[in-house]
């Protein structure tokens, strides 16, 4: 089921397309040597080229057009082996050109396709593949800054000339929901592939939101863009806020208009920004200091053999070689830092109890997702996360494996690893924070509890089998919780059978 909007004539449908500019992982700009380091002196990191000197000309940068390249195969496009450079032609304060070098007519990546998984709380009901019509490598603009002098702006020419993935993607998103999930995939494949750092914040990934209402079953509308959208929350809001000011414009007599638009963080609103020109404006022609690029097979083959195991092949091989559950396996691979902690830390824990990786998969999966985060969190500033090493992590989970603590003590132990940083072995020995497995210990203890409930261990030998439960606790408070849960219940058992 799509998502839908009432509106006071009936049900309209929001078709989404998405325009996604990454900045390409590289120390030099597409075109020049400047460096690419976010943060530095305004102006500090800008060549002749950038600036737009007479007689200086652009020279590709090949690690750009590799990480694009392989951004490509990571997302099983086409890779055009023959591509070309256009110049875009337009005037604008921080571009010192006066035009944009970009690919319009024959891009280096072709048409591809994204999977977004179901997710039925987020109102996704099914998997669905999202198509990405081609991915064009072009050069970044500057920055104006307007709130430096009260009458005058400044320009920034820092990010002038940087390299620019743009990566388009068919109308084929029908919810804010989808729009977010394929946003978030799309920065985890980047990622994985180290093309581009998905940091929205700094700018190195944004989205212009193509938003557009129509009819159930009618032929597209007219489509407004929302510019530079640098959260997932944010694309969301826009695709609500822009869908339902279309659906009541229409139903109070208005046109939509094609248009460019801001969103206000603050309001959660857009608001005009500039009529949408027509593509023919910009008066693109191939760009006359720029060869054409050809790729090698060699140079595609070094491309394809550089990519990391990605996120829905390494989703499935956590289900279906290591045994985790879905829910597991997609939490685990959805950022590259989660996916790394956990493989670190499963080959410790599986080496250190001398299993291999699948027996203790789920155990490490579940300290991974819930116990480690929920304990360091409660913390707070109180740990030290440097403390939290695989190795300390290893040898808890191996003691709880072998029954020489419970789950209570194990936590209790890594919060003070986290405090402290001394060796789990150590604190648990220090601190008499090991479970008791002495068989002889438990049973005198278990011998005094139904000694003193005759009447209830008659009772349970009646068929009352919940208070077994009963006994369980009893014996527990009378080993102070450090019992080893399995032995008491087994010893139990014995006596009361």
């Amino acid at each position: 089921m799509s998502y839908r909007i009432q509106g006071a004539t009936g049900e309209w449908e929001v078709v989404i397309g998405l325009e996604v500019h990454a900045q390409v992982t590289s120390k030099a700009k597409l075109f020049s040597g400047a460096s690419t380091a976010f943060g530095s002196e305004p102006n500090s990191n800008v060549s002749l080229v950038d600036a737009a000197m007479p007689g200086m000309l652009p020279v590709p940068n090949r690690e750009c057009i590799r990480q694009a390249v392989r951004t490509g195969m990571a997302i099983e496009a086409e890779i055009n082996k023959w591509s070309r450079f256009d110049r875009k032609n337009y005037f604008y304060a921080d571009l010192p050109q006066g035009y944009q070098i970009s690919q319009l007519y024959h891009p280096l990546v072709g048409e591809g396709q994204l999977l977004i998984e179901a997710d039925e709380k987020a109102g996704i009901p099914e998997d669905k593949v999202i198509g990405i019509e081609r991915i064009h490598v072009e050069q970044d603009a500057g920055k104006l800054m307007h709130d430096q002098h009260p009458t005058m702006s400044y320009v920034d020419l820092n990010r002038c000339g940087v390299a620019l993935m743009e990566i388009v993607s068919r109308p084929d998103m029908r919810s804010p929901a989808e729009a977010g999930a394929y946003v978030r995939k799309l920065r985890s494949i980047l990622r994985y592939v180290g093309s581009c750092d998905g940091n929205m914040e700094e700018g190195s990934m944004r989205a212009d939101v193509n938003v557009s209402v129509r009819r159930i079953g009618d032929e597209l509308g007219t489509r407004t863009e929302t510019k530079n959208v640098n959260s997932v929350r944010f694309v969301m809001q826009v695709i609500e806020f822009e869908a339902n000011r279309q659906v009541d414009l229409i139903e109070n007599g208005g046109t939509v208009e094609q248009e460019t638009r801001l969103f206000d963080p603050g309001t959660g609103t857009t608001r005009t920004m500039r009529s949408k020109e027509d593509a023919h404006d910009y008066r693109y022609f191939p760009d006359p200091d720029l060869l054409p690029l050809e790729l090698e097979d060699s140079f595609l083959e070094e491309c394809r053999a550089s990519l990391p195991e990605l996120p829905d092949a390494k989703r499935q091989r956590y289900e279906n070689v290591l045994g985790l559950t879905p829910y597991n396996a997609r939490e685990l691979t959805a950022e590259v830092e989660t996916f790394a902690r956990f493989e670190t830390l499963l080959a410790a824990t599986a080496s250190a109890i001398g299993k291999d990786e699948k027996a203790v998969a789920t155990q490490v999966a579940n300290w991974a997702l819930s116990v480690a985060p929920g304990v360091m969190k409660s913390l707070g500033d109180e740990g030290d996360p440097a403390h939290a090493t695989a190795e300390a992590q290893a040898k808890i989970l191996k003691m709880q494996v072998d029954g020489e603590i419970s789950g209570g003590q194990a936590k209790e132990i890594f919060e003070l690893v986290l405090k402290t940083g001394r060796d789990p072995a150590e604190i648990a020995e220090a601190e008499g924070l090991k479970q008791v497995s002495d068989t002889g210990a438990i049973e005198a203890a278990i011998d005094d509890i139904l000694a003193a409930n005759a009447d209830k261990v008659e009772q349970y030998r009646g068929g009352k089998d919940k208070l077994f439960g009963f006994f369980v606790g009893q014996t527990m408070k009378a080993m102070q919780g450090k019992a080893n849960p399995q032995v008491v219940n087994q010893l139990l058992k014995q006596k009361l059978g």
